[in-house]
């Protein structure tokens, strides 16, 4: 028998370790393909990261490398909102095949204000700061 997954603990992990794919680790184990996808972008945006602190805000690199971090933690933490959200009945369904288990309750609900909160500024970083960049280089053609 499989064991029980919460909802809230989905969600959770969604906001802490979502950017390495832990909450799809938790709810589809070592093989899903799609939790695989989540650490490379990570990555990646942190090497992007690093390089502009070490070489400056001109590398070129790290302007194309920096969002995919942040398309990485977007793209967990609206999986977090989706998780929380989702209705007791229908993720006892889908990740629990039918068994009642314990409801998400206010851990989930804090879960998902959390990442509502750090998912829009997270975004809105990402956006603004590949705009920044994308401009200035235009003005400097």
């Amino acid at each position: 028998m499989k064991p029980v997954k919460h909802k809230a603990i989905a969600t959770w992990l969604a906001l802490v370790f979502g950017s390495l794919g832990a909450h799809r680790f938790y709810l589809h184990g070592w093989r899903d393909r799609w939790a695989w996808a989540y650490p490379l972008p990570t990555i990646l945006g942190l090497i992007g990261m690093q390089r502009m602190q070490h070489l400056g805000q001109d590398d070129r690199l790290a302007w194309v490398l920096i969002p995919l971090l942040g398309a990485s933690l977007v793209a967990a933490l609206l999986s977090g909102i989706v998780y929380g959200l989702t209705p007791d009945e229908r993720w006892n369904e889908r990740h629990n095949g039918g068994r009642e288990a314990s409801a998400g309750g206010w851990p989930a609900i804090i879960g998902v204000v959390l990442c509502l909160f750090l998912g829009g500024t997270t975004l809105m970083a990402t956006i603004a700061f590949s705009a920044q960049r994308y401009f200035e280089s235009q003005l400097a053609q």
